[in-house]
């Protein structure tokens, strides 16, 4: 008897979550953005959010949760109830983070389900015109003949930015010192000025000064070109295999959220992505559009937290 009234309770309890989710949504979605409004991830998760909104029948509500290399923002979605209502849209900080705190208040794999990337946005080597070095091997072959000489601009010590750099430092074999600013505006200044040398910076801060010419894109730091800048190279391309860095930004929930509703927020971002507005919108942002099955991203997401503490520790990142 006992065991039957357990079952039956069992079997209410799913039929009650079956029927919530049947109703999905019916009411507003939280989408926590670890970033200040303004910032690429920002301007990425809204043009999403208002598309998503007008096809699913309801209002994503974009909460910028700032501070902390983001971290402020990631526990606030860990944290929250896995019903469909609380999402995150995250840079690849999200798998940095593991490597440059010592300690967080919440678990960068188990406590999130992944439900898709949303865009690759690829980091462009630029260079002030008054340097002289008008290629990737020009600049390589400076570095190298100038060890210790040669510095570069992050838009934070351990940032998408930094990371970009230092990989592509690695890869070419050459000594050039990290000048970190509180973000890409300041960066962007002192490159533009020549008081440092280079920056890895996303395209959306540059791409004016690129085409005016104030700046010269040498490489992107991407595996594949970006559609914004077709005829720049890949650093790879340019003569430096092994330097490629992927940011992304994705969308992710709390880990136990319904598979239905993960697999639902997944198409309704498909779904937005294809919108002429939004493939506008990237365009302008240097963005590109890139999507996986959320077990394929939650998968991405373990390698890149292991390829990057190797990078963090074989650049020698201060953990905080």
């Amino acid at each position: 008897m006992k065991f039957s009234r357990i079952a039956a309770l069992a079997t209410l309890a799913f039929a009650t979550a079956a029927v919530a989710q049947q109703g999905y949504p019916n009411k507003p979605i939280r989408v926590v953005v670890p970033f200040a409004a303004g910032s690429t991830t920002d301007i990425i998760a809204r043009a999403i959010a208002d598309k998503m909104g007008q096809s699913m029948g309801t209002t994503l509500v974009v909460d910028n949760r700032g501070g902390a290399s983001g971290t402020i923002g990631q526990q606030a979605v860990a944290t929250a109830a896995p019903d469909g209502y609380t999402i995150m849209i995250h840079s690849s900080s999200h798998t940095v983070s593991p490597s440059t705190f010592s300690k967080l208040p919440f678990d960068t794999v188990n406590d999130f389900a992944g439900i898709t990337p949303i865009s690759s946005t690829p980091n462009v080597l630029v260079i002030s015109p008054s340097k002289n070095l008008k290629t990737l091997p020009a600049l390589v072959a400076s570095a190298k003949a100038n060890p210790g000489k040669m510095n570069f601009a992050s838009a934070g010590q351990g940032s998408a930015t930094h990371l970009n750099a230092e990989k592509f430092k690695m890869a070419a074999q050459i000594d050039a010192q990290n000048i970190p600013f509180k973000g890409s505006a300041e960066a962007v200044t002192e490159v533009l000025s020549g008081r440092v040398d280079y920056y890895f910076s996303p395209i959306a801060p540059v791409i004016g000064q690129i085409r005016d010419g104030q700046l010269l894109a040498l490489a992107v730091g991407s595996p594949r070109r970006a559609s914004a800048l077709p005829d720049v190279p890949t650093t790879a391309e340019a003569g430096v295999p092994g330097s490629e860095f992927n940011f992304w930004i994705g969308m992710m929930a709390p880990a136990k959220t319904p598979r239905d509703i993960v697999n639902r927020l997944h198409d309704e971002v498909v779904k937005a992505l294809a919108t002429p507005e939004v493939k506008e919108r990237f365009l302008k942002l240097g963005a590109d559009a890139w999507t996986l099955k959320p077990e394929q991203f939650d998968a991405y997401i373990r390698d890149e937290i292991k390829s990057n503490a190797a990078l963090v520790k074989a650049a020698g990142l201060k953990v905080e």
